[in-house]
């Protein structure tokens, strides 16, 4: 009972003060006024009549007190007739207002900076910064790669606008890649839409823009309407927010749907840069899914941690033959040339003769570690051998899920397989039923396509299929009806589809391990996820092939911010009747069990009109973290290759 009586008091001292608080300004003023005299006036008296020097008549102790408590309120406490005491509280009370109300006007005005600072709506002051538009899951790796590519620079910065919070948009990045070291990260709240706030990280100074697209299936429309107003914000430029000139800005963005890449590149300007997310996936879906271990490949070689692409100067290397340059380093390998027009070649013809404003393109640790060093006496011939052409085989392959990109896996399946090759796709709804678009139901020259309805996160349904009597089998996020891709002016659904669509391969991926432990052997799996941490809770075995798209698509345009160049190179790699990296059987290259320089290797891809690049190892294909991918090791060095190893090498598709 005490307990409730003690917190009904407290419930009504609270109920007064609110009631206090809300009567106003004068009320409030009024009993502030109230409770400072019923404090300091007693206490004036106590101080007073303790003194043993005060007065000791009761008037001399009453002035003491009237003017211990002036003293104390800062109203003076002057003794004297009573119009000098009324005028010298007066005048007081009117130094307190005109002090108290000074100090009021510049607290306010401080707070409001630091209000306006807090909301991240100042202008950032940097030249030669990188400009990051938009949020979403992909701002990290962005960030994060942005931040190890200038980790040789003495001063660097990021500008990120997006329509969130400063702060917490701060934290966010802190907390998931906390220190920047040399580079500093700014972030700026505003519409990336809007030119007037897109000029608060200053895009006309930056060396690079990117422009992230939005989470979500219709996100495109906003990155189409960002190079729009980046175009708005950078006025004086007839080209584009790609136009190019003295302090260039390098302009980058990506659209996911296909449909919408040819209106993005309108809007990005003739040298503008835009990824097309949905014909890079499948791309490389099909290329890892016919080589295995090839998304390890291209994610070593994207990743600014490891082996990049670097342009060198040809020094003595011009009038030469491009293959003589294969052999002319040994600690980066080449695999191409850049023009003086800015163009580039992959993989050219080795009698290609190198011209005196050509770049060697090489793949290297670092731009200073391509160093000259002949290493063509290293070649051992006997050790060479000529591979026996091989028909392509027909195979069984399986499709599990459904989305927009499914009908471009199939159409680049097509291209690759060997005639009479079988597809089954299954996967929930109509779509797949129909093959969801008209394009996929025609005849195709090498691929027999059957549709078949079935949910593949159902343990039930996949027993039913025989999965492991497949040769290959492709994991892609499914996504319902709901949540295809509508045309660009329509809303964006409440959730996110592609997390709905991650979720569900995880599933898949949890009954499809188990279907391969029940059948003691190894699935040839290749998997379509979103994000990267999803991939790392997926039950799959050591150096499986994943095609994270959101990680994918990151690291491709921070490569392309920090070298325009490789536009043309990634451009190369990714279509369908351009130039790629393959995994290839190394004894076809050299004879097996023979221990010899990697050289040799390069000299018998030369040969072969192709560049080796590196090897994959199968007894070291489930060891971290490299998972047995070697990417441009050193030409010295000895390597012993087996029957089932594999030599990567960059070669036409």
């Amino acid at each position: 009972m005490a307990q409730q009586h003690t917190t009904s008091l407290r419930l009504r001292f609270r109920y007064r003060f609110d009631h206090l608080v809300s009567g106003g300004t004068t009320a409030l003023i009024g009993w502030l006024a109230l409770a400072c005299l019923a404090v300091v006036v007693p206490a004036s008296a106590v101080l007073v009549w303790s003194d043993r020097s005060a007065p000791a008549t009761l008037s001399g102790r009453l002035t003491a007190v009237w003017v211990s408590v002036g003293q104390t309120l800062k109203i003076g406490g002057a003794v004297g007739s009573p119009l000098y005491v009324l005028a010298s509280v007066s005048l007081a009370l009117v130094a307190l207002l005109f002090v108290s109300t000074l100090v009021s006007l510049i607290t306010t005005g401080i707070n409001r900076r630091i209000m306006q600072l807090r909301r991240g709506h100042s202008t950032v002051l940097e030249t030669r910064h990188t400009v990051v538009l938009g949020w979403s899951d992909q701002v990290f790796p962005v960030i994060g790669e942005l931040v190890a590519a200038n980790a040789n620079q003495r001063r660097s910065a990021i500008a990120v606008l997006a329509p969130q919070d400063k702060v917490w948009m701060e934290e966010e990045i802190s907390a998931r890649l906390g220190d920047g070291g040399r580079t500093r990260i700014i972030c700026r709240s505003g519409s990336t839409t809007d030119p007037a706030e897109l000029r608060r990280v200053s895009p006309r100074t930056a060396k690079a823009v990117l422009v992230l697209p939005p989470t979500g299936d219709t996100g495109d429309a906003h990155v189409v309407k960002t190079l729009l107003a980046l175009d708005a914000a950078v006025p004086g430029s007839d080209s584009g927010p790609g136009a190019k000139g003295e302090g260039e800005v390098v302009v980058v963005a990506a659209v996911r749907d296909s449909r919408n890449h040819l209106t993005a590149r309108l809007a990005a300007g003739p040298t503008g840069h835009v990824l097309c997310v949905d014909e890079i996936v499948a791309r490389l879906l099909v290329s890892t899914a016919r080589q295995p271990g090839l998304s390890l490949v291209y994610s070593e070689l994207l990743d600014f941690d490891g082996d990049e692409f670097y342009p060198v100067a040809p020094a003595d290397l011009v009038g030469r033959a491009f293959g003589e340059a294969l052999l002319s380093f040994a600690t980066s390998s080449a695999v191409g040339l850049l023009h003086g027009g800015g163009s580039v070649t992959l993989n050219p013809d080795p009698g290609t003769a190198i011209g005196p404003a050509d770049r060697i393109i090489v793949i290297s640790r670092d731009d200073d570690t391509a160093v000259r060093a002949d290493v063509a006496a290293l070649v051992e011939e006997t050790a060479i051998v000529t591979a026996v052409p091989v028909t392509a085989r027909a195979e069984r392959l399986l499709l599990l899920g459904w989305n927009r990109r499914a009908p471009l896996v199939i159409e680049q399946l097509d291209q690759h397989v060997g005639p009479g090759t079988t597809l089954d796709v299954v996967a929930l709804g109509m779509d797949a039923a129909t093959g969801g678009a008209p394009e996929v139901t025609a005849v195709r020259s090498r691929l027999d396509v059957s549709f078949h309805e079935g949910d593949i996160t159902d343990p039930l349904a996949l027993a039913k299929l025989d999965v492991p009597s497949y040769d290959g089998v492709i994991v892609i996020g499914e996504t319902g009806p709901e949540d295809e891709d509508a045309p660009m002016a329509s809303p964006a659904p409440v959730t996110d589809p592609q997390a709905r669509a991650d979720d569900r391969t995880l599933v898949a991926l949890l009954h499809l391990r188990a279907i391969g432990d029940a059948a003691q052997r190894e699935l040839a799996l290749t998997t379509e996820m979103s994000d990267d941490g999803n991939r790392l809770l997926a039950p799959a075995r050591g150096g499986a092939d994943f095609i994270v798209s959101g990680r994918l698509i990151s690291l491709l345009m921070t490569q392309i911010s920090e070298s325009p160049y490789l536009a043309e190179v990634f451009e190369e790699l990714f279509r369908a009747e351009g130039h790629e990296f393959h995994l290839k059987p190394a004894t076809d290259y050299v004879r097996a069990g023979s221990e010899v320089p990697f050289a040799t290797a390069v000299e018998s891809a030369r040969r072969r009109g192709e560049c080796a690049v590196g090897y994959r190892l199968r007894a070291l294909s489930t060891t971290a973290p490299g998972h047995g991918v070697r990417i441009n090791p050193d030409k010295r060095e000895r390597v012993r290759f087996s029957g089932e190893d594999w030599l990567i090498v960059l070669a036409e598709s």
